[in-house]
């Protein structure tokens, strides 16, 4: 390879990304990442059979009181509200000053018994030492959470099916594969997430989380946008593996990748700190908390679990396999290519400045040849003419007279 490929990188991982330096293997280490994607789903999955879902009232319907009481812990406004007679309550501290109670108050023939939810509201108040007018009071029936959580289902099986519709007409089918695989990723290890640490689930909730499905198909649409551009420069050459595409490509967007991550979680992370904590905006904290959790994992899900798929589905196809075959069979597979040295290779600007580090082949693909050889040969005037006589340097031989016409020599 050249000099630029020989040489150790220098600089921290910063000044690799942005100089595009990096080689990471991803599709190498996939066992590793599908491992802790793993192990999370299952740990998900355990306790949601155990535990279930934390849902808010709206999807159980029942009464939510709300208050603000500075100074006031959790533990003792649940035994406020057990000595009011209202046992089994779920009590939250939302913010830093403001306390939820949540309940399925049940009175006669199904309706709310009013007598219990007054002295709750009763106690609740003078804990808090403010009047009963203050406690925010909420009925919900239980109709309106199921209407919430089927049209929540429907939502998504659109969704799910209009990706599948657009990928594999943009792309392919395969492509399509890996990316709503990469979704149900995302869809399980939120689900496991809220269901370990018992995060509440409310329509805030799930409106966040049809948001972050799409800015995970949005980040993985860019990689696979970027692999198929590979695939079609680098990966018709016969050098190189599909699998090394994928890596390369992976390697071109991950600086792209994790400032667009960073950008879209700085104010996420401002609106639950300074917007639900700080400033108390209660109402901000389920739709920011999803938003959080579905953004990494989405940025996760798109480097880390679908391009790798990819990889191992194209890599079963009889032209890949043989490829790999075939360079394994020469002594090796090549290393993995830089975002830099694959721009030298595809005749990019950096190429042509190096002055001849790269060599055209007989397939129209550069290939490496010796850094720093310039081209001897010289240069065909443009208008194509004759090339200058030989002579000796600094002398030029005039063209010969003509002769003029007339009678010859008598």
């Amino acid at each position: 390879m050249t000099e630029l490929a020989t040489a150790p990188a220098r600089g921290g991982l910063g000044h690799r990304l942005y100089h595009g330096e990096t080689s990471f293997d991803f599709v190498g280490r996939r066992r590793w990442w599908f491992l802790g994607s793993g192990f999370i789903i299952l740990l998900g999955i355990v306790f949601l059979l155990l535990s279930s879902l934390n849902l808010s009232i709206d999807f159980r319907g029942g009464t939510s009181w709300q208050l603000k009481a500075p100074g006031v812990s959790v533990a003792q406004a649940r035994n406020v509200v057990a000595a009011a007679g209202l046992s089994g309550a779920t009590v939250e501290q939302l913010g830093s000053d403001t306390i939820s109670v949540q309940a399925y108050v049940k009175g006669v023939a199904g309706g709310t018994n009013v007598n219990l939810e007054t002295a709750v509201t009763d106690a609740l108040a003078k804990m808090a030492h403010t009047s009963p007018n203050a406690v925010s009071i909420d009925d919900v029936g239980p109709s309106w959470g199921s209407d919430i959580t089927h049209k929540a289902i429907l939502a998504l099986v659109l969704f799910i099916v209009a990706i599948i519709i657009y990928l594999s007409l943009r792309f392919e089918p395969k492509m399509a594969l890996a990316a709503i695989v990469a979704v149900f990723h995302d869809i399980l290890v939120t689900v496991g997430v809220y269901a370990i640490f018992q995060f509440t689930v409310s329509p805030d909730t799930v409106i966040a989380f049809l948001t972050i499905l799409g800015y995970s198909l949005y980040d993985t649409v860019v990689v696979f946008d970027k692999v198929q551009e590979n695939a079609r420069g680098l990966g018709q050459s016969g050098r190189y593996t599909y699998t090394d595409v994928v890596n390369l490509s992976m390697n071109q967007v991950l600086m792209r990748s994790v400032n667009t991550s960073l950008v879209a979680i700085m104010p996420i992370v401002s609106v639950l700190v300074i917007g639900a904590y700080a400033l108390g905006a209660t109402s901000l904290q389920d739709f920011g908390l999803a938003l959080f959790i579905g953004l990494l994992s989405g940025a996760y899900s798109s480097i880390f679990i679908a391009s790798p798929l990819l990889a191992i589905l194209k890599e079963r196809e009889p032209r890949y396999a043989n490829i790999r075959q075939r360079l394994a069979s020469r002594g090796g597979l090549p290393a993995i290519l830089t975002p830099k040295e694959a721009a030298m290779a595809t005749g990019g600007v950096a190429g042509a400045v190096s002055g001849g580090a790269m060599a055209r082949g007989g397939d129209g693909v550069l290939s490496p040849g010796r850094t720093g050889q310039a081209a001897s040969a010289p240069v065909r005037p443009a208008g194509g003419g004759a090339r200058p006589a030989a002579g000796r340097p600094g002398t030029h031989r005039p063209p010969p007279r003509p002769r003029k016409k007339g009678r010859g020599r008598r």
